[in-house]
């Protein structure tokens, strides 16, 4: 009786390293995906496999941006349709940049999703002074989006990264999805930062 009862409270003690285990790896985990969730400073993108039907939608998303911005080669164009320049040229944490941020506030305070009509157009700065436009950025304040009760974000296929607050934009959380449609970026084409792009010559000219 007094072995049986040994061997009870060997099985509980498992037992209950079993659970403490488990609940530390929820909570690890848990910590991960908030962590992933609000990288918005990886430079790099996360190697997979894309299908078939995966590499074509982003193909049309790019061409869509492509199409949607030509006009804004000029960045006249730009600001003749409503875009600022805001946050000055953003520069990253080590290396790269996502460069200047032409803004369009009705089209964020609208908080809707149409490839056709980006929130942001993104330039580089060039040594003659000039401005070359490299991408486009679809930006959506969180808490509006939220309040739609759509789930995350995506477009054609491509899930947006959030930022919370504060942030060093100084809005409210976000969320944010980078299309570089004019400048080819090795990390991929919907990664926050870009490795060859840079504010050098934005800061020399101020």
């Amino acid at each position: 009786m007094t072995r049986i009862r040994r061997m009870n409270a060997k099985v509980s003690f498992v037992g209950k390293q079993l659970i403490y285990g488990m609940v530390a790896l929820v909570a690890v985990s848990a910590i991960s995906l908030r962590l992933l969730a609000q990288d918005g400073h990886a430079h790099t993108a996360v190697t997979q496999q894309l299908t078939a039907e995966q590499k074509s939608r982003q193909n049309a998303l790019i061409r869509i941006v492509r199409e949607a911005t030509e006009r804004y080669k000029d960045v006249s164009a730009a600001e003749a349709d409503g875009y600022v320049l805001q946050f000055g040229c953003v520069s990253g944490p080590d290396s790269g940049a996502m460069g200047l941020h032409y803004v369009n506030g009705t089209l964020v305070n609208k908080g809707e999703l149409d490839p056709w009509h980006p929130q942001i157009v993104i330039y580089e700065p060039t040594a003659n002074g000039g401005l070359k436009l490299i991408g486009a950025d679809f930006l959506l304040m969180a808490d509006m989006w939220d309040k739609k009760k759509q789930g995350p974000p995506e477009l054609m296929g491509q899930l947006f990264h959030y930022f919370e607050a504060p942030n060093r934009f100084g809005l409210p959380a976000f969320y944010t999805l980078h299309v570089w449609a004019w400048k080819d970026n090795p990390n991929g084409a919907f990664v926050n930062w870009h490795p060859n792009v840079s504010c050098e010559q934005f800061n020399q000219n101020q």
